[in-house]
């Protein structure tokens, strides 16, 4: 577990940086005066100052307890999301929507819109995508703002991908209903995620147009969605997240089609970014402006939000989170009922951020032993693999599945997650509770 977790705090972006060594850097630059915070309070610098051991005698202070997840204002249930929200096939979890992950079952590789879930601080915009700009500026560009329609982007050499965005609380609940230590957050079972097909113009390809300069470092993309307030009134602005420019150079898409069609208002039109593999945060909808600076950027969704705090944790957190975890899922109704001594056809998903997902392994009795499953997709990395196992159960009574993934990294899903306050990274074997009647 340990391991894990090392090497996923320590990733390397595709020009060989170490994460951490990037974000220590930045650091440094901001001591040095050459950072800049937007909505980001002192307290947060000083404890991101103590988290690299970089803090000067000047700004030398205990590290404060992190900031509880902000939860926005909901008018009443699913407040804000355009599309139908079925019952058999969500949960309404405030202004978000979780998938039922029993409804995905034939559904086939990528998840329909009408089964994608909705990650949502405020409430979907209505944008036109006529009159939609976006605008690309900053002291990291050789001149001045450059602005793009979409008809522009669309002129652009495109590329299509098929990638998961998946929050990063995306098993939240787990950490209270399995290993009885609730976090902060909306309470996600296994459904924060979602598989499509994004075609779009690479970042790259409209960076390197509005005239990319050699001293550019971070790249922000910011929503066009109401500002967020947490629930103590404090306004953080819309919602924005710095990427390093090696990743935003590398796979980084600007989507404007899922799934062969223009992209709905729940999940980003006319158009969002798309980071494969990396915690959903990043793929920031309804996208309204990049900026390119010369020196590190913070915002509030990498300083007090998307770290892992509490104990096992630095004090004042880890770095910013960027790969997503493993996990894998049963398509089976939570507490569904199973006939005794009929040949059932279990069915799941597995998924990966550092990789492609090498086998799944399903248990029956509880964990005591371990079976292979058949993989009915050729693993790839940035998306999910569906699986399936043959069971006839013959004892009646109620009992648990468990599904465990391994990708290619070696890397396994393990007994227990390391607690973090805020929830994020939920990647332990999940005990799916079944009836056997």
């Amino acid at each position: 577990m340990s391991r894990d977790r090392s090497a996923r705090s320590d990733h390397r972006t595709a020009d060989g940086t170490s994460e951490a060594a990037y974000d220590r850097r930045r650091l440094s630059q901001w001591l040095a005066g050459e950072a800049r915070a937007d909505g980001v309070a002192r307290r947060d610098v000083l404890r991101l100052a103590a988290a690299t051991g970089l803090a000067a005698t000047s700004l030398a202070a205990t590290a404060p307890t992190a900031l509880a997840a902000p939860r926005a204002r909901a008018a009443g249930p699913a407040a804000g999301i355009v599309k139908p929200l079925p019952p058999e096939r969500f949960t309404i979890r405030g202004t978000n929507a979780e998938t039922r992950f029993d409804s995905l079952a034939g559904t086939g590789h990528t998840t329909p819109v009408s089964h994608f879930f909705v990650r949502n601080h405020t409430v979907t915009p209505r944008l036109e995508a006529a009159a939609w700009r976006l605008e690309v500026w900053g002291d990291g560009l050789t001149g001045r703002p450059r602005h793009f329609t979409l008809a522009d982007l669309k002129n652009l050499p495109s590329a299509t991908r098929t990638a998961f965005v998946e929050c990063a609380g995306n098993g939240r609940d787990f950490f209270a209903t399995q290993q009885n230590r609730p976090a902060t957050g909306t309470a996600w079972t296994l459904g924060a995620i979602g598989t499509a097909r994004w075609r779009g113009v690479p970042l790259r390809e409209v960076l390197r147009r509005a005239g990319l300069s050699r001293r550019a470092v971070d790249v922000m993309p910011r929503g066009l969605d109401a500002d967020y307030v947490t629930a103590d009134g404090t306004n953080l602005g819309r919602v924005r997240r710095p990427l390093p420019l090696a990743k935003a150079l590398d796979d980084v898409l600007l989507a404007y089609e899922m799934n062969g069609e223009p992209l709905p208002p729940d999940h980003g039109h006319p158009v969002r970014v798309l980071v494969p593999s990396w915690v959903g945060i990043a793929s920031i909808k309804w996208l309204g402006d990049i900026e390119v600076s010369s020196t590190p950027l913070y915002s509030p969704w990498n300083t007090d939000f998307y770290r892992l705090y509490g104990a096992g944790h630095p004090p004042e957190g880890s770095a910013p989170l960027t790969r997503q975890t493993l996990k894998s899922a049963f398509e089976l109704p939570w507490n569904a009922r199973l006939s005794a001594g009929t040949r059932h056809r279990l069915t799941g998903r597995a998924w990966s951020g550092a990789g492609a997902i090498d086998r799944v392994e399903v248990s029956t009795d509880g964990g005591a032993t371990w079976h292979r499953a058949r993989l009915h997709d050729t693993p790839r990395r940035d998306t999910w693999t569906r699986w399936s196992f043959p069971w006839r159960p013959t004892a009646p009574g109620p009992t648990a599945l468990l599904s465990r993934a391994t990708d290619t990294t070696g890397r396994v899903q393990p007994e227990t997650t390391a607690y973090n306050t805020q929830g994020y990274l939920f990647d332990a074997v999940v005990r799916h509770a079944v009836t056997v009647e």
